[in-house]
């Protein structure tokens, strides 16, 4: 049996981290979009052997528990502890690990739908424990619940699926062009003095969308907040500025990640690939993924 989840990449424009001893109750507020790109999630499982065996591979390479150590927890809990037999899990991602894309969410939140499709579970159970994994080994606050949301979403109470709550802008007509740069780290982001700064900008920002809950409003919002806080600064924000002139919205900061993501027309795209290319500068073009992942039987 192959089961295929995909869970779309997921890009946060600002944040308010919110840390709780309950890891259901830990998350964040803010805003952000889902991808039609992603992590796609395969699962194999054969009965027959003497043990129990996991295996994990990242875009075709084995990872060993250390490495990947959010999607074993993830597999070891889902696995019952009587089965016998192969399990082997191979993760598929469109954007870089690292790079602010959602991909350890996207890992976890595919496994356990794919695993709870083949051992049994529901979707609640499936993504709380994404959530909780992913709150504990520090991988991110926000991210699961935001992908089970899909579209471009606004996190407005804090928490892992089935507590904290999520609702939806109305869009239309936008492409999401990123700009991935390079890697961040968000535990030394979320243990930094930063994160003071992050919290006040973050729940300004959160405040001024829903009163003019826009797209548009978001994005001007998310490039405030990117420059108040710091983290959007030197080069990066150069690159930012050279792109603005292209689009009619500002582009602003992945977080977390060094890179710039920007909502345009597609009358606007020619232009700013055309910049990107001239400066050298890899960038991608993606859809925007509305409604849950997606978790089924694969049939290639």
């Amino acid at each position: 049996m192959l089961i295929r989840a995909f869970v779309p990449a997921h890009i946060t424009a600002f944040f308010v981290p919110l840390f709780h001893d309950d890891p259901l109750k830990a998350g964040s507020l803010g805003a952000g979009i889902n991808l039609d790109k992603g992590t796609n999630v395969f699962v194999s499982v054969e009965t027959g052997t003497l043990e129990k065996h996991i295996h994990i591979a990242f875009n075709g390479e084995p990872v060993k528990g250390e490495e990947a150590i959010i999607s074993y927890s993830v597999a070891e809990r889902l696995v019952p502890n009587d089965f016998l037999g192969e399990v082997e899990i191979w993760q598929y991602f469109d954007f870089p690990n690292g790079y602010g894309f959602g991909n350890s969410a996207g890992g976890a939140l595919g496994t356990a739908l794919a695993l709870s499709y083949v051992f049994g579970g529901t979707w609640l159970k499936a993504s709380q424990l994404a959530h909780e994994v992913e709150v504990k080994h520090r991988g991110g606050l926000g991210d699961v619940i935001a992908q089970l949301a899909g579209g471009i979403e606004v996190r407005v109470k804090a928490g892992g699926p089935g507590i904290g709550v999520v609702d939806n802008l109305f869009f239309e007509d936008y492409r999401v062009l990123v700009v991935p740069l390079g890697r961040l780290s968000t535990k030394e982001i979320l243990d930094g003095d930063v994160v003071k700064e992050i919290e006040v900008e973050g729940r300004k920002a959160l405040d001024s969308l829903l009163r003019d809950p826009r797209p548009e409003r978001m994005m001007v919002l998310a490039r405030g907040f990117a420059e108040r806080t710091g983290l959007l600064e030197g080069e990066l924000l150069e690159v930012a500025r050279e792109l603005d002139r292209h689009l009619s919205n500002p582009s602003s900061m992945i977080m977390l990640g060094r890179g710039l993501f920007a909502l345009v027309r597609e009358k606007e795209l020619e232009n700013a690939k055309v910049l990107l290319s001239d400066l050298g500068l890899p960038y991608d073009v993606a859809g925007i993924h509305e409604g849950k992942p997606r978790v089924g039987r694969w049939v290639g």
